[in-house]
């Protein structure tokens, strides 16, 4: 190694060496980071693999709050011109929930208490609540589009279920609601129970109710008469289905039957709520940063007293679920926890 190294050839090995030396040098802080950040992940992963796998509470099973940007964040930031928006899958034809309000002007814009929701997390994310692209996506639809990048979120009345985890990432809960049935006042149908042999009930496609109802049913908690083949792309055809006299009842999260009661006033929840369910935030499963920073947000929002969650209950669904709110809100907040 000494001869090699005599002269200039000497000379320009050693300088080699040396420039390898301080490569080495300047990378291992890069190394260093990218090793933690994929220990995070992987950490992050396993936590949530976990959580499938022994699926007993679903809304716990989402990540720590954070308002830092992360890679998804930062993709949304960028976009620009007109396109730098938040772009939402939603409902526009639930009653107060997410609807097209034709007493609002020309434009018919969107309200209800899931698009405050989205308001507050655009502008939390791009500093305008109005930045927002929406999407009207049918129930069936939602979980398609978040794993087809068609939108970056669901805001839409979303039950969060082990199912629908295995495919997507949630937020923390925003709501508490339950599967109840809806049918005409006069039906004999008092409920979710025996009421229901021989009648035909309607459910989403893709729905909670659905999927409760094909369980009940293949267990013998549903009387094996009951009918339950009509599906529908959008939770609000039920209720067409309903008055039209095709089918008997409908199954549905109680929020959505008592708004649906509310423009049909020859209609009523029959019964009390047979599950307990929560809404979320529905986002792809590898954007973490931004299921972070929703959930920051919805901390900052349940404490906001005068425009938040408690605010948007109180002029959206206090008319059809009451003056009280604490049978709707979700408990304190359960996240994953991750080691790394």
């Amino acid at each position: 190694m000494r001869d090699a190294l005599r002269g200039w050839g000497g000379v320009t090995a050693m300088a080699v060496v040396c420039a390898l030396v301080a490569l080495v040098a300047l990378c291992l802080p890069l190394t260093t980071d990218t090793t933690s950040a994929q220990n995070t992940t992987a950490a992050t992963q396993t936590a949530r693999t976990a959580a499938e796998e022994d699926c007993e509470a679903p809304e716990k099973q989402t990540l720590s709050p954070s308002s830092a940007d992360g890679d998804t964040i930062r993709a949304i930031k960028n976009r620009e011109g007109e396109k730098r928006k938040l772009i939402v899958g939603v409902d526009q034809n639930s009653y107060r929930w997410g609807y097209r309000n034709p007493n609002s002007g020309k434009t018919a814009e969107l309200e209800g208490f899931d698009i405050d929701l989205v308001h507050r997390i655009a502008e939390d994310i791009l500093g305008d609540p109005d930045a927002v692209q929406f999407k009207a996506i049918p129930t069936d639809q939602r979980i398609p589009a978040i794993k087809d990048g068609r939108v970056d979120m669901v805001v839409r009345t979303m039950t969060i279920n082990c199912a629908r985890i295995a495919d997507v990432a949630f937020s923390a809960p925003y709501f508490k609601t339950g599967q109840q049935v809806l049918a005409p006042k006069s039906s004999p149908v008092e409920g979710y129970d025996d009421t229901l042999a021989g009648r035909r009930i309607c459910t989403a496609a893709g729905s909670t109710a659905y999927s409760t109802l094909e369980a009940d049913k293949k267990d013998g908690d549903l009387p094996a008469s009951t009918d339950i083949s009509t599906t529908v792309p959008n939770q609000l055809d039920c209720l067409v289905r309903l008055q039209l006299g095709e089918v008997d009842a409908v199954v549905t999260d109680g929020a959505l039957a008592a708004s649906q009661a509310a423009q049909d006033p020859t209609v009523q929840l029959k019964g009390d709520a047979f599950t307990a369910e929560y809404y979320g935030v529905a986002m792809k499963k590898d954007a973490d940063d931004l299921v972070r920073r929703v959930n920051q947000i919805l901390v900052d929002y349940r404490k906001d007293t005068a425009n938040g969650w408690q605010a948007s209950y109180d002029h959206w669904l206090s008319a059809t679920l009451g003056k009280d709110a604490k049978k709707s809100e979700p408990p304190a907040p359960q996240y994953l926890r991750t080691t790394g």
